[in-house]
């Protein structure tokens, strides 16, 4: 493996892994109201893009980290709508309707 391939190996690694201690912590404490939907729906299609970018190179490096990343994100973006959608239906059923 030559050195290009090992840093861009390391660095897929890490932008990949960077995802998993949020998507922990919102399974964790369910709080998500510091999640930006707007960053993650925006970061998701990026993600998203660069998947179908590494099929079409035919990279197994970057399908698989972009691959794995999309997963990431998405749960994140995912987790976030459902937890909002829920408290405001809480909201919505405790408010007397008139």
């Amino acid at each position: 493996m030559d050195n290009t391939t090992l840093i861009g190996m390391v660095a897929a690694l890490c932008t990949t892994a960077a995802f998993v201690p949020q998507v922990l912590r919102i399974l964790k404490t369910g709080n998500v109201e510091g999640i930006s939907v707007s960053m993650y729906s925006i970061l998701t299609f990026g993600v998203a893009l660069w998947l179908i970018y590494g099929i079409i190179l035919q990279d197994l490096p970057m399908f698989l980290a972009n691959l794995v990343t999309f997963l990431l994100s998405s749960s994140v973006l995912a987790l976030t709508l459902r937890k909002r959608f829920q408290k405001r239906r809480e909201l919505s059923d405790a408010v007397p309707h008139i």
